[in-house]
């Protein structure tokens, strides 16, 4: 056993290893692109950005005349300017970040350094392999900004309120502070996930009225100011001008019907190998072991569920926008197979081979696109 323990820890290590370097590589090779050009600029001319007030500058222009995500791209600009090198450092590293807070929200708590290497090794192998776009989600820079970087923050802003529906009772220190900035990056972030993280936040809070708990402070401030930044990402003028611009001039039964269709490419193209491995776990966890859903399990499918749904009322549902949902995804996807092996030991190299095999499909799709560029593929 001890044994085996070792091999499974040296051929982590060793996958480990080559994502990261694969990732650090594909982060050196995709240099500043499309919108990113744009947002070197101060966006209303074509002078460079060389300071804060620049961006701050920049995103007030942007909020009236483009769009509501001045967060996301706030934090796009801080990045373009500080340079390649450390945007393609700091992609790489986000990515395990983001593969830890994955594995906090979904309650898994790895006893040994090994099991914790395992497990974010895994998370950030289902983010490569599930991704519809890894490229525009997580290496182009305006969509790292906008997907990558801010999903951290929105699951993380979940996690402080899954922990109370389980009991926790000890407060995370200075959280009535640090909620104020989070829950406004939550909220001001995008137009389908924030407004969800809003309504899982209400959900917790309505459990724990009807289970007679007391609402600390914190989440009612958190909420409330979430609903704030929901309402300066949506209700930004910037979205009103954009939409003005690329309006097609299309009755109302075929607006419709590309709704549901782009709602229904979503779900069976985009996120169809999320869905199904989350199928599988469901299924051997409840059907097979008779493992029962968690509440904070119940939450986050709801989550997935609203953050899909939500976006029938935009006229665009591009493949990267599923990011945030295959999240919330794989937050169920891990915490289930921890319970699994937790009931079924044996289970843990299966799962284990499953997680590789889908990591393999994202090396195949990154190393087809360096494969291409070096010139090895004619």
């Amino acid at each position: 056993m001890e044994k085996s323990k070792k091999k499974l820890t040296l051929a982590t290590l060793i996958i480990l290893a080559i994502t990261v370097v694969i990732v650090f590589i594909t982060n050196r090779i995709l240099v500043f692109m499309m919108d990113d050009i744009w947002y070197s600029t101060k966006l209303y001319s074509t002078e460079p950005i060389t300071s804060l007030k620049d961006i701050i500058d920049a995103q007030v222009w942007h909020w009236h005349n483009w769009g509501g995500r001045s967060i996301a791209h706030g934090l796009l600009q801080l990045i373009i300017m500080c340079g390649n090198g450390f945007a393609d450092v700091l992609n790489t590293l986000w990515l395990f970040l983001l593969s830890f807070v994955i594995i906090k929200v979904s309650e898994t708590t790895p006893a040994t350094i090994g099991s914790k290497l395992i497990y974010i090794t895994m998370t950030a192998g289902l983010l490569l392999g599930l991704s519809a776009n890894w490229k525009m989600s997580m290496f182009w820079e305006a969509g790292a900004a906008n997907y990558l970087y801010i999903t951290a923050f929105l699951l993380f802003y979940i996690f402080c309120y899954l922990r109370e529906v389980n009991g926790e009772v000890k407060s995370l220190p200075g959280i009535t502070f640090w909620m104020i900035p989070l829950a406004l990056i939550t909220g001001w972030s995008n137009e389908n996930m924030g407004p969800t993280c809003l309504i899982l936040s209400i959900i917790v809070m309505v459990i724990l009225k009807k289970s007679t708990r007391k609402i600390p402070f914190w989440m009612i401030e958190g909420s409330a100011i979430c609903l704030i930044g929901c309402v300066f990402c949506i209700a930004a003028p910037g979205n009103f001008v954009r939409s003005a611009s690329a309006k097609l001039d299309i009755g109302p039964l075929w607006k419709i019907f590309l709704r549901c269709y782009y709602e229904c490419k979503a779900l069976f193209v985009y996120q169809i190998l999320t869905v199904f491995t989350l199928a599988v776990i469901l299924i051997i966890s409840i059907g097979i072991l008779g493992i029962k859903l968690r509440k904070t399990e119940i939450i986050l499918l709801v989550g997935a569920l609203l953050s899909w749904g939500a976006m029938i009322l935009s006229p665009h549902y591009p493949d990267r926008a599923t990011f945030g949902t295959m999240c919330l995804m794989i937050c169920v996807i891990i915490s289930r197979s921890a319970l699994i092996i937790e009931k079924k030991k044996e289970a843990s190299l299966p799962l284990y081979l499953g997680a590789v095999l889908i990591w393999l499909k994202g090396m195949y799709e990154i190393g087809d696109f360096l494969a291409n560029y070096m010139g090895w593929i004619k």
